[in-house]
């Protein structure tokens, strides 16, 4: 049992469908981490538009350039191209582009004057470091080589971002994100408030509710990952 939510076979089919459309972006002379650099130049465009508050814009972006991540690998595999070098990049910039857009809907939310997403931005980026820290450190001393770890957990990478997308979309779709303690003063600020949550019952709570989920999420995968690591040292 691995608790994850995509089964290895899911995983097999996901890199299937992603293979041929791999190679047709080889065809037109790109390499594996060609593909690497744009899907993180993708994902840092994702984070600015969060930080102008543009969500619906970044959810897109974040979920185009999160289908986009597998392209790489599948190229890598299908053309021979595979290495060390470059799954070492592929993991980098992967990191580093989950960080940055974690930095820009803090960013986002400090200039929507909503502390409180900001806050939750920042657990939710640190769970889910801890998730793919966790990882790298087990591999590194031995357990669950190759992509074991990558099945176990509750929220891998990829439900992550799906999460996050959905969330940064439909907080889009809604009114603009407004702080508790801006509903009061003016009579414009007052009726915002008062449309944002009695005409849109959960209105500016669906980002903070996002990024609380990923945290659980994300932690929960993290403690299941440690006992994984735990039991196989035992068998060992």
């Amino acid at each position: 049992m691995t608790g994850s939510l995509v089964s290895p076979a899911t995983r097999q089919r996901v890199r299937d469908l992603a293979t041929p459309i791999a190679a047709a972006l080889g065809r037109l002379g790109l390499t594996p981490n060609a593909l690497t650099l744009i899907g993180f130049v993708g994902t840092c465009i994702a984070a600015f538009a969060a930080a102008n508050q543009w969500w619906l814009a970044s959810g897109v972006l974040v979920l185009a350039f999160g289908i986009f991540d597998l392209f790489d690998g599948a190229l890598a595999r299908a053309t021979g191209q595979a290495s060390k070098l470059g799954a070492f990049l592929d993991s980098t910039f992967d990191r580093a582009g989950e960080g940055i857009v974690y930095i820009g809907i803090a960013v986002g939310c400090l200039a929507a004057d909503f502390a409180f997403g900001a806050i939750v931005a920042a657990t939710a980026m640190t769970a889910s470091f801890m998730v793919s820290y966790t990882r790298a450190k087990a591999e590194s001393l031995g357990f669950s080589s190759g992509s074991g770890l990558a099945n176990i957990g509750l929220a891998p990478r990829e439900i992550r971002l799906a999460v996050l997308s959905i969330g940064l979309i439909w907080t889009g779709l809604w009114p603009p994100l407004v702080a508790p303690e801006r509903c009061s003063g003016a009579a414009s600020s007052v009726q915002t408030c008062t449309d944002a949550v009695f005409a849109h019952p959960l209105g500016s709570n669906v980002l903070d509710l996002t990024l609380g989920l990923i945290t659980v999420l994300a932690t929960l995968t993290t403690i299941q990952r440690i006992l994984h690591v735990r039991a196989q040292s035992r068998e060992g």
